[in-house]
Order: C-alpha cells, then sequence, then structure tokens
C-alpha cells in the first residue's frame, strides 16, 4: 500500500511537471466538486494509517512512521478546517504557485521514487 501511494505520488508529479497550467486549472476545477474537502480529510488519514501500520515492513520505518503521522495530523487539520476556507486556499495556491509546480514536480517525483523503492525494499536486514 506505502508503494501505491508512492506510485500515485510518481504519477501525479508526472502531471505537475508536464503542465504546470493544467495541474492549477485542476486543482480549482477539483476544489469545485462537492467531494474535495472530504475527500481530502479521508485520503491523507487513510493513507497516514497505512504509513505507520505498514512502517515495519519498510526499509525506513522511522521515516515511514513520520510521514504516517504527519498525513494524520494534516487530516485532523483539514477537520478543524471549514470547507470553503480549504477550497478558498486551493485556488488561492493554484494560482499563487502556478511557476513553481514544475520543479515541485520534480521534486515530489524524487521523493514517489524513493518511497516505492522503500516500500519494495523491505526492512533494513542490517
Amino acid at each position: 500500500m506505502i508503494a501505491l501511494f508512492g506510485l500515485v505520488l510518481i504519477s501525479l508529479s508526472a502531471m505537475m511537471v508536464s503542465c504546470p497550467a493544467c495541474w492549477a486549472r485542476g486543482i480549482v476545477r477539483f476544489s469545485e466538486t462537492a467531494y474535495f474537502h472530504p475527500f481530502e480529510i479521508l485520503s491523507r488519514l487513510a493513507f497516514g494509517a497505512i504509513f505507520i501500520s505498514y512502517a515495519p515492513q519498510t526499509a525506513y520505518p522511522p521515516l515511514m512512521q513520520a510521514i504516517g503521522y504527519i498525513l494524520i495530523t494534516v487530516g485532523l487539520g483539514l477537520l478543524l478546517t471549514p470547507p470553503s476556507r480549504h477550497k478558498q486556499f486551493a485556488v488561492w495556491s493554484a494560482d499563487k504557485f502556478e511557476t513553481l509546480f514544475r520543479p515541485a514536480g520534480i521534486i515530489s517525483m524524487g521523493f514517489g521514487v524513493f518511497i516505492v523503492f522503500a516500500a519494495i525494499s523491505g526492512p533494513e536486514s542490517w
């Protein structure tokens, strides 16, 4: 499941790199859907729990656990955020950071590759 997260991250990062303007428009479109806020919360909580649960099976358990706790913290923070403010932030950030999406996508793609590597490498044997 952690490797799946890494593959999703790689795919989304590739979209950011290939067309930052398309990515920005996609953020705005997604923020306009009724399920935007609940999906953002549930996906973070679910993947946070997955990272924490499966961390011992990875090459870097403490790091994977830390990522899990960060995801859960963000999910809980979103629970306390009104959906209208979350949407407002999404629209603002899509406009404000469009020029940074390509370099951020390259970095996050590398992080996705690392996550897949850590997940499929298994626990450290030394």
